[in-house]
């Protein structure tokens, strides 16, 4: 990713006409031309619409919601951020969507273990069979940018191994285009540019994307959480096991747990859901005003 600031890069309005059809095509192609007609951005499209993509055969049995989500998982990483953000908000969209949405927390299709074997053995230089005393090809978890799966250490530790997609570079940096191009056409065109400052937008998304490419950034990042919380009683941050870590693999004590949404779970449990959202609430704020050092992706797949 281009490290320079969004600002000083000129994006011609024309160059945002062929992203745009593609995110129109797919749109159209999982039956969401309600989005497609109320965008904004897609009215000077339509009269090539006769030449975007026909609706798909097989999604007419599909729920809106989980047609909505399979869009986004074929437009890129950024779309499914967009849409875990958007699963958090129920005060915003229909639950079924929602739920639906929730998926891209933890459920994204998945990518072959083997390939995740062959990129831990290339960027931790040994095989598996000598780092780990076994290694799971069946990802426990699958996100936008990376999967998890499980391993042992040889000491017989319990680990997660966190594992970059293939191909995620070229992935982000066409995605961080288009966002490129549509903030350059809002700066222009937008009658509130000045105060939206939507390059100044795109510029923060590029440079978060940069750092969730670096795992070791992220490992660090975890050291300083849990050195922030190191009683472990309010908040429990699992341990970065530096050894077998490397820019594209994060190996972590793994740990067990509810998640924080599963409440019928939490209920099972007996445990108190008041006292727990404010025990969640105190934690964060302690976070931000006491550390000024804060979990910036806690929606339910990240938290137990």
């Amino acid at each position: 990713i281009d490290p320079a600031p969004a600002r000083q890069r000129r994006v011609t309005p024309l160059k945002v006409v062929p992203r745009l059809l593609r995110v129109a095509s797919v749109l159209l192609a999982y039956r969401l031309d309600e989005l497609v007609d109320a965008a904004h951005l897609f009215r000077p499209l339509k009269l090539l619409r006769p030449l975007l993509a026909r609706p798909r055969a097989n999604v007419a049995a599909l729920s809106r919601g989980e047609r909505l989500r399979r869009a986004l998982t074929e437009l890129g990483p950024i779309f499914v951020k967009a849409g875990q953000v958007l699963s958090t908000r129920r005060d915003l969209i229909p639950a079924d969507i929602a739920d639906e949405l929730s998926l891209l927390q933890d459920q994204v299709a998945p990518f072959p273990g083997s390939e995740a074997r062959t990129i831990v053995e290339q960027q931790l230089n040994a095989s598996t069979d000598q780092l780990y005393a076994s290694f799971d090809e069946t990802p426990l978890a699958s996100a936008s940018i990376a999967q998890v799966h499980a391993a042992t250490l040889r000491d017989g530790r319990e680990v997660v191994v966190k594992v970059l997609r293939p191909g995620i570079d070229a992935q982000i940096a066409r995605d961080v285009k288009l966002l490129r191009s549509l903030g350059e056409l809002a700066q222009r065109w937008h009658p509130n540019a000045d105060k939206i400052r939507p390059l100044d937008v795109v510029a923060e998304v590029e440079k978060m994307l940069e750092n969730e490419l670096d795992l070791q950034r992220e490992g660090a990042s975890a050291s300083l959480l849990k050195r922030n919380f190191a009683s472990g009683v309010d908040l429990y941050v699992p341990e970065v096991h530096w050894e077998l870590t490397s820019a594209r693999v994060l190996t972590l004590e793994r740990v067990h747990g509810i998640s924080s949404d599963d409440i019928a779970a939490i209920d099972d449990a007996g445990l108190d859901r008041k006292a727990l959202a404010a025990k969640g609430v105190r934690v964060f704020y302690e976070q931000v005003f006491r550390d000024n050092f804060f979990h910036a992706d806690a929606h339910p797949g990240n938290i137990w």
